[in-house]
């Protein structure tokens, strides 16, 4: 059994570890350590050096009682990440709930 994606095939015969990167300033998870996309960029390189199957980038805060981030704020602070974590060789995928 396999999971193809548009440039992936991922076998699911085994536990796959999905690596989270949160862009945020307001991070509850992390403090908004990887706001930037320098930070954040290095975090995921350490995520697949420390196992990481698929990247997860997040722009914007779960943490309750948080205000919605507009549309165009999420794309910045996401955008600039997903251009350089498309090139590590492993599946990213955005955590959002907009389409």
């Amino acid at each position: 059994m396999h999971w193809q994606t548009s440039r992936y095939r991922i076998a699911l015969d085994q536990a796959r570890v999905m690596g989270i990167v949160n862009v945020t300033p307001d991070s509850f998870s992390d403090g908004g350590q990887f706001a930037s996309t320098r930070a954040a960029l290095a975090h995921c390189e350490q995520l697949i050096v420390d196992g990481a199957d698929i990247l997860d980038i997040g722009g914007e805060s779960s943490r309750p009682g948080m205000d919605p981030v507009p549309l165009e704020e999420e794309l910045a602070r996401v955008l600039p990440l997903l251009r350089e974590a498309v090139t590590l060789g492993v599946p990213v995928s955005i955590d959002t709930y907009k389409p």
